[in-house]
C-alpha cells in the first residue's frame, strides 16, 4: 500500500476505480482524512458508550408507555400503576378512573382495537348474532384492502358490513 495521493503523508487506504463511457480506468488512492474531505466517505461515527445506550433504551421505555403513568396511584387503594403492572391486578374498581388512559391502550392491543366488552351469544342459541367486535373487525379489514388498493376485496368487506349492521 502507498501514501495518499492528495496529502502525500498519510497511508492510503481508500481505493477508488472510476470507469469512464470509453472504457478508460482511472483508479485513486487517498487516506481516510482526504476521502472525507472529498466527500467520497462518511466521516466514522464515535463509539457508544454502553451506559448512554443503556439510559437511552430505559427513557425510551418509559415514554413508550404513556406520559407519567410511573406516577399514578388509586387514591382509594394506594395500589400504583406500575404494581399492577407488574402483578397484573387491580386493587379495587376506582382503580379503574385512576388509570383510565393506560388501561384504555392496554385493552385496545390485548383486544385489537376495542375497549368495551360486546357480548358472546350462546351456542345453544344456533343462529350466530352478529355482534360490534365483529363489524370492527372487518370495518379493520376494509381500511387495509383500501390502502392495498384491493377494491374487490374493500367492496365484498362494505357489502357485508352493511349486511351486517342492517340485522
Amino acid at each position: 500500500m502507498g501514501l495518499c495521493e492528495r496529502c502525500r503523508k498519510a497511508q492510503a487506504t481508500f481505493h477508488m476505480t472510476n470507469i469512464e463511457a470509453s472504457g478508460q480506468k482511472q483508479e485513486r488512492h487517498l487516506c481516510e482524512r482526504c476521502a472525507i474531505d472529498e466527500g467520497l466517505m462518511q466521516p466514522a461515527k464515535p463509539a457508544v458508550d454502553i451506559n448512554d445506550l443503556l439510559e437511552s433504551f430505559v427513557a425510551a421505555g418509559k415514554s413508550a408507555s404513556g406520559p407519567n403513568v410511573g406516577n399514578l396511584v388509586c387514591e382509594n387503594c394506594g395500589i400504583s400503576y406500575i404494581e399492577f403492572r407488574n402483578q397484573g391486578l387491580l386493587g379495587c374498581a376506582s382503580d379503574y378512573d385512576a388509570f383510565a388512559e393506560p388501561l384504555a391502550r392496554l385493552l385496545e392491543r390485548a383486544h385489537e382495537g376495542g375497549t368495551h366488552h360486546v357480548g358472546k351469544a350462546p351456542k345453544s342459541v344456533g343462529v350466530r348474532r352478529t355482534t360490534l367486535q365483529d363489524v370492527r373487525r372487518l370495518k379493520r379489514a376494509l381500511s387495509e384492502a383500501v390502502a392495498a388498493e384491493d377494491y374487490e376485496r374493500a367492496a365484498r368487506l362494505r357489502d357485508q358490513i352493511r349486511k351486517m349492521e342492517e340485522s
